[in-house]
């Protein structure tokens, strides 16, 4: 049965806030519009007792008191910008260093801290889905053009897919992506599980995570997941200084094929639970993150405390920096242009 309803979820700001709840099959899906945000994704597993595999919180206040990027859609930029400025046409732009010296998925005040517009929410015999768009006037966070932006949530029997949509009245930048925290087994163990990346070469970083320039290859390395490793093997090899710069997996990997076309692009695996999930992209790259910096400090999802290691991003993004990198694949959007970016989750059990 497919299903697609809004559903009240807490306050936010002390207004009555919302979620939209998508059914289809055994997949559910909670969205929320501030943030457009991920909130909750339960898959079963091989014997079909169901668990949630993303972190976040249990109210929608908590993702605007303590942002971090769990389940959110991050922009204007997602990753890194260096220095918190790049030139368009001859003219420098300034934006936040919220990540100093860089800026990081937007800034402080990002799509991630917006109260999106629920556009559509629907459902037929094949998919249950819902529809989000924000506008982001010109000048917004430093950025040129105004931006109108739409992310469609869609859920089927075995996949969650997300489309990013953006068009602009002038010459700028865009990479929308989502942050979700992905945990297959529902246990804080996400370093075990299994990963796989359709990637002969990732990027390189300085010590303030910007891309170097440079593509390296993979083999001989701890960031060869052209065949299956468990993320823990290699994530604390201080020999690799990659490694010791990003903490763990910070990078990003330069998928293989076409970028605009919908690729296999990663597989994560849950031995234990047998949840498979397997990842398609039109992005060019899949930025790896292994939740690094995940403190324990403060309550998620009924109160866990989530710690490093307990869950792994996979962001089909733009490469980090791009702005200011023409030999990088452009990020640049026209008038009169529409820049798409779209991701398949897709479901199994093994």
């Amino acid at each position: 049965m497919m299903d697609a309803k809004r559903i009240p979820f807490g306050t936010l700001d002390g207004a009555p806030a919302e979620a939209i709840e998508l059914r289809a099959g055994s997949l559910s899906a909670r969205i929320l519009p501030f943030g457009a945000t991920l909130q909750s994704l339960c898959v079963p597993d091989r014997d079909g007792a169901v668990a949630d595999v993303v972190l976040g919180f249990d109210d929608v206040q908590s993702y605007r008191d303590r942002p971090s990027w769990f389940g959110v859609t991050v922009g204007r930029y997602a990753n890194r910008i260096a220095g918190g400025r790049f030139s368009l046409d001859g003219r420098t732009y300034t934006l936040e260093t919220n990540n100093a010296p860089n800026h990081l998925h937007g800034g402080s005040d990002g799509f991630d801290q917006r109260l999106w517009d629920v556009a559509e929410i629907g459902n037929d015999d094949d998919a249950a889905w819902v529809r989000l768009t924000l506008t982001s006037p010109d000048g917004d966070a430093g950025y040129p053009g105004t931006l109108r932006a739409g992310a469609t949530y869609r859920l089927t029997s075995q996949a969650l897919t997300i489309d990013y949509d953006a068009t602009s009245d002038a010459p700028t930048v865009v990479n929308l992506t989502n942050h979700a925290f992905f945990d297959l087994g529902g246990r804080g163990e996400a370093l075990r599980h299994l990963l796989t990346i359709e990637a002969d070469a990732y990027l390189p970083v300085d010590a303030t995570s910007i891309p170097t320039g440079e593509q390296r290859g993979v083999a001989g390395t701890p960031f060869d997941f052209r065949t299956p490793h468990a993320i823990g093997d290699r994530v604390r090899d201080g020999q690799d200084e990659q490694i010791a710069i990003g903490r763990g997996y910070d990078h990003n990997f330069i998928v293989r094929g076409d970028a605009g076309t919908l690729r296999a692009a990663a597989v994560l695996a849950d031995p234990e639970s047998g949840r498979v999930m397997t990842l398609s992209i039109t992005a060019p790259g899949l930025q790896l993150y292994s939740g690094n910096f995940l403190g324990g400090a403060e309550p998620g999802k009924d109160g866990r405390l989530y710690r490093q290691g307990d869950a792994v991003c996979l962001e089909p993004q733009a490469w980090p920096d791009t702005p200011n990198r023409p030999e990088f694949p452009s990020a640049r959007l026209d008038p009169g242009a529409r820049w798409n970016s779209g991701m398949r989750f897709a479901f199994s059990a093994a």
